[in-house]
């Protein structure tokens, strides 16, 4: 076995390396990782959260992801839009959640940014740079994962173009990811096809 190949969970079935580096890891990777998310607010929580992951564990956000979702009122971008200043300042004091002063700025900037958007906008928007499948090679290792893609790129582009903020190409790739426009589940992975 090569390494970063999928390996035997404690059920037998093979997964990520990564799905089981922590037990949090593996309800997420088997039935949430790389599955398709549609609608704006449950895509601007996968925005949210891969922008707070930038420079952490993922696993860090996921074992504080409840504590987000309380913070941020489930993420309803209509909710989050009318964020003021007492909200700001109740955020940079939840310990519930990362408490970083651009990251939470940009999560009520991109809410009131979206809050004008037409319903559907930014799903079909981010949805529009789904790769082909076809055209993907499925990854035998984690190794052959990339972190960037031209899609991630140009995805990235076009929500900054937009007005969104903390969203660089490895960002919308970990987004790209999370939502299922790609399969990165390593060859012989039980969640690989299985969506």
């Amino acid at each position: 076995m090569t390494a970063g190949e999928a390996v035997p969970g404690p059920d037998g079935r093979l997964r990520c390396p990564w799905g089981l580096s922590a037990e949090d890891y593996v309800a997420y990777h088997d039935e949430e990782w790389g599955r398709p998310v549609h609608g704006d607010d449950a895509l601007f929580e996968r925005l949210c959260l891969e922008a707070f992951q930038s420079g952490l564990s993922w696993i860090t956000i996921l074992r504080r992801r409840e504590g987000f979702r309380r913070a941020f009122d489930g993420f309803a971008i209509a909710s989050v839009a009318e964020f003021g200043d007492a909200d700001r300042e109740r955020l940079l004091v939840d310990e519930g959640i990362i408490r970083n002063r651009a990251k939470i700025d940009a999560t009520l900037a991109n809410a009131k940014l979206l809050a004008t958007w037409s319903p559907g906008e930014l799903d079909g928007l981010i949805w529009s740079y789904a790769p082909d499948p076809a055209r993907r090679p499925v990854p035998r290792t984690v190794a052959e994962v990339p972190a960037v893609t031209d899609e991630s790129t140009a995805l990235s582009k076009a929500l900054k173009k937009r007005g969104l903020r903390f969203i660089g190409p490895t960002t919308a790739y970990a987004l790209m990811q999370a939502c299922g426009l790609v399969d990165d589940h390593v060859a012989g992975c039980v969640a690989r096809g299985g969506k």
